[in-house]
């Protein structure tokens, strides 16, 4: 696959699971641009592609195929990362996107954004407070960048990242993340599965949704007292109704949503939408 619009190739494909895909991809003659760790990039390929993995038809199908389906995904690789740019992408069946992209191969070429954009950062939290990084699905992308970013110069903070999902399949970054929880004073990290029941082995870690890791004091007992809004920034990243649940738990415990007129403890990016 090659069209006038390819600039970046994928370099490596790894099946995560039968609907998720960690996808590397490289530039074609141009250098990898400065970012932040939690911005993203934008991905396109033609909607002459094959859709793969469902028989569900598109939404919006495209009014000319022969034109580029574009949409923005979180960055996951480290922003001191040269080499590659990570993406963590899960399967849309009614989708334009994301059906196309998890057809391509090591060598298929695509486009991408060549400018990397977003808020969704750590730049607005003080040095001194602690970082709390809730996500459902893909979600945990952004938060992926910020942890490899954050760990090579060592966590000068206390790192949380929750992270929700059917399945345990489905928890894309498990091992690594398992791995700096066991290595890190300054890490943790606390998976749940709301369907553990159909586990193909007995799940022996948290169950519900994310939102009760907070509410049954899973991270309390882990950092020995309860997050407040004078010393943690709490980020929200996936299902919109994930957000608004977390939102509405913290704002009763005196946390605020931040923006730019007026800085507070809670960040969410809306990260579901039919790619």
């Amino acid at each position: 696959m090659a069209t006038k619009q390819s600039n970046a190739t994928v370099s490596q494909r790894i099946e995560v699971g039968p609907e998720l895909i960690k996808l590397r991809v490289v530039p074609d003659g141009w250098e990898l641009p400065d970012f932040t760790p939690g911005q993203f990039a934008t991905l396109g390929v033609p909607g002459t592609l094959p859709r793969i993995g469902t028989d569900l038809p598109e939404d919006r199908p495209p009014k000319d195929p022969e034109k580029l389906i574009a949409r923005a995904y979180s960055i996951a690789s480290s922003s001191r990362a040269k080499e590659y740019v990570e993406f963590y992408i899960g399967l849309v069946h009614t989708g334009a996107l994301s059906p196309r992209l998890l057809g391509l191969k090591p060598g298929d070429r695509l486009w991408m954004s060549e400018k990397f954009k977003g808020m969704f950062t750590l730049q607005e939290v003080p040095e001194e407070c602690n970082a709390v990084l809730i996500a459902t699905g893909t979600g945990v992308a952004p938060y992926m960048s910020m942890i490899r970013t954050e760990i090579a110069s060592g966590l000068k903070r206390r790192f949380a990242v929750f992270h929700g999902a059917y399945h345990s399949t489905d928890l894309g970054y498990h091992s690594e993340l398992q791995t700096l929880d066991a290595v890190s004073p300054q890490f943790t990290y606390l998976p749940t599965l709301s369907h553990p029941h159909e586990e193909l082995t007995p799940w022996n870690g948290h169950t519900g949704f994310v939102q009760k890791l907070w509410t049954d004091g899973a991270l309390d007992e882990a950092w020995g007292g309860h997050p407040t809004p004078e010393d943690t920034h709490v980020f929200l990243c996936g299902h919109p109704l994930m957000i608004e649940e977390m939102t509405e738990i913290l704002e009763g415990e005196g946390f605020v949503k931040h923006s730019k007129k007026e800085p507070g403890q809670i960040h969410a990016e809306q990260y579901f939408v039919k790619l």
